[in-house]
């Protein structure tokens, strides 16, 4: 049977040691240096970019019309009105019916006949609303924004991979849902963002082209133009009569100053040659 200072012994809890609590921070430290690898300067802009969006995302996603018209017209809009769905706040995955449904909430949400007091905004807010359901509404086009949300995925999962092999199999942000989400979202707005600058140098290469060649025409039109009136000038009109009646004149003076019928008109004869006299 065990005393009474053996049992106070036995029942008293344990306090942890400070080298326990010392190595717990330590621990917890490692942990989130393993899940969170050194951020570059560039990174913690974007990261701190990317939870502004997202909680801009948050706060709109009760469907206010003031609240929306900010979201589709907020700093970086051009960049991430690229990408149809996310304008449209829809998955890539859902179905068509859905999707015009939720275009026709959302169009009636930022209609400039229902926000009076902000109607510029409203108009480029419809306007971005209406071009993003047009390309989902192509179905050719449909299926080409499909394939650049499936080119992210695959993006990132190879990323992942690199991740896992170079932090040797550790925690790492994407394993968590928000941050799987979060990289996905970061490089679809990068592949559409690139199709875009291809579309516009492929434009401007062909209105530069289609410059070129209107100018090459102009060119060739204004010189054919110039050698039609030359030739023109020298086969009829004014100069061709010019020529004829300066022709006729020469031969009429000639005949007429040469005595013998028949003949051409006398040539200049020197004076023949006299030896001086001494």
């Amino acid at each position: 049977m065990a005393s009474p200072t053996q049992e106070t012994i036995k029942n008293e809890p344990s306090l942890p040691s400070s080298s326990n609590s010392e190595q717990s921070t330590t621990n917890t430290t490692i942990k989130k240096e393993l899940i969170n690898p050194i951020i570059k300067p560039e990174d913690e802009t974007f990261e701190q970019f990317y939870s502004e969006v997202k909680a801009i995302e948050k706060r709109d996603s009760v469907l206010t019309p003031e609240q929306q018209i900010n979201r589709l017209l907020r700093p970086g809009a051009t960049y991430f009105n690229l990408n149809p769905f996310e304008v449209l706040q829809i998955d890539p995955a859902t179905p068509f019916e859905e999707l015009a449904k939720h275009y026709r909430k959302l169009s009636m949400l930022v209609h400039p006949d229902k926000n009076p007091t902000m109607t510029d905004r409203a108009s480029l807010a419809f306007e971005a609303i209406n071009k993003a359901y047009k390309i989902l509404e192509d179905e050719k086009e449909r299926k080409k924004c499909l394939e650049v949300v499936e080119e992210a995925r695959e993006r990132v999962d190879k990323m992942i991979q690199e991740k896992r092999a170079k932090y040797k199999n550790q925690p790492i942000e994407e394993d968590t849902p928000d941050g799987l989400k979060k990289a996905l979202w970061s490089v679809t707005c990068k592949l559409f963002a690139d199709i875009e600058r291809l579309r516009v140098r492929e434009e401007s290469n062909k209105a530069e082209e289609r410059k070129r060649k209107a100018e090459e025409t102009t060119d060739r039109e204004e010189r054919t133009k110039l050698r039609k009136e030359w030739d023109k000038n020298y086969e009829v009109g004014e100069s061709r009569e010019t020529r004829v009646n300066s022709w006729k004149s020469f031969q009429t003076v000639a005949k007429a100053k040469d005595p013998v019928k028949g003949k051409g008109p006398a040539l200049f004869k020197p004076p023949k040659y006299k030896p001086e006299g001494r």
